[in-house]
């Protein structure tokens, strides 16, 4: 008898991949045969690395991790790419009770548009609880030193593309 491969998506923008991330996707991985980690573009926020960019670093910070972790881009409704990837679980990380409740709500819609994909949330490590992306790329810009949030090579690639844009608060 074949059994099929559990599936898994984590979703997210990655701009850039941070430790928090990495956290998620190392335990996401554990739970499932398969985790799709899928980048995607979020219109409401203005991106520092284009999305092959983003890629790209997301591909590179998961090669050290080992199982089978696939990273996709998407412009779709999470669940349309979900069901693409053939997924059963979608991985989410959450910080604090603001991402829970944004999460609670999100979840309960996904679960109304296919109550056969379930969402499991992980708890980011409490070291890394505060990161946000966002966060790594204003302390960026305005000259704060990022290596406590990013890896050293993602730490090159924002230190790089500050000074390409320019930092403020000189």
């Amino acid at each position: 008898m074949t059994t099929t491969p559990r599936i898994g998506v984590y979703p997210g923008t990655f701009d850039p991949v941070t430790l928090g991330h990495m956290d998620i996707i190392r335990r996401g991985a554990k739970l499932v045969d398969r985790l799709v980690v899928g980048v995607t573009t979020n219109a409401s926020k203005s991106p520092m690395f284009s999305l092959d960019e983003r890629m790209a670093m997301v591909r590179r910070e998961v090669e050290t991790i080992g199982g089978d972790i696939r990273v996709v881009s998407f412009d779709a409704l999470l669940m349309k790419f979900a069901e693409r990837e053939g997924a059963s679980v979608i991985v989410r990380g959450l910080r604090a009770v603001a991402d829970f409740e944004y999460e609670y709500q999100m979840a309960g819609m996904n679960q109304q548009l296919n109550d056969r994909i379930e969402t499991v949330f992980l708890m980011a490590d409490v070291s890394l609880q505060p990161i946000a992306s966002k966060l790594v790329k204003e302390i960026a810009i305005f000259g704060g030193e990022i290596a406590k949030f990013v890896s050293p090579a993602v730490r090159a690639e924002v230190v790089a593309r500050v000074e390409k844009i320019g930092r403020r608060g000189d």
